[in-house]
């Protein structure tokens, strides 16, 4: 994936970052401990990107994902992204991923039967992992077995995770809000949402 431009843009979870060329989005980037952190990660990924004011697509987008993790209602099931070099197993499992609305979520042998590989998790998990399009491909709103939170490669880990989910007052596929049992994953999901928002206010470089 080729991007030739870039842009960072504020949200309630910090400042991200998005990479664009001329077949849509080819990455979204997650905020880093400093602004400076997050650029440097975003050219690291497409080195020789611009960085520029958006287009309106991409306008439209960052207002969409603004909204979004602000908690508002907001449709990215239309985003243009570019997946010339993901590979196909990729594609596939970030499509099904895309057909997760707010507030719901899969687990990673869920995921894999829609896909008709129900033998695959793992490599969903994988697949998952290297999601370069985070929140328009909403990887968090994948979990491990039995509701268990699973990993998530994003700074901030699955703090990062559990703060999204948050945001979307997310519920498990057939159950009640994974936030409603104390103790459901063996921490306290309140601290650790705490622990991001205080690195969110790490002074920028």
């Amino acid at each position: 994936m080729v991007a030739h431009a870039f842009l960072l843009f504020d949200t309630a979870i910090g400042r991200c970052g998005i990479a664009w060329g001329e077949h849509g989005v080819t990455g979204l980037q997650l905020p880093e401990g400093r602004e400076a952190a997050t650029r440097a990660r975003l050219l690291e990924r497409f080195p020789g990107a611009s960085e520029v004011p958006p287009p309106p697509a991409i306008q439209s987008t960052l207002e969409n994902i603004v909204a979004l993790l602000r908690g508002d209602a907001s449709d990215l099931s239309r985003t243009a992204l570019d997946m010339a070099r993901v590979p196909p197993f990729h594609r596939r499992v970030y499509r099904v991923a895309r057909e997760i609305p707010p507030g719901s979520t899969l687990c990673y042998g869920e995921l894999a039967s829609r896909l008709g590989a129900p033998r695959s998790a793992r490599a969903v998990g994988q697949a998952l992992g290297r999601n370069p399009f985070p929140i328009v491909v909403p990887c968090h709103r994948v979990l491990a077995a039995g509701g268990k939170v699973g990993g998530f490669s994003g700074n901030g880990g699955i703090a990062t995770k559990l703060r999204l989910l948050a945001i979307e007052g997310a519920r498990a596929s057939e159950g009640p809000s994974l936030f409603d049992h104390d103790g459901a994953f063996g921490f306290d999901p309140g601290v650790a949402v705490e622990h991001v928002r205080a690195s969110d206010e790490t002074p920028a470089a």
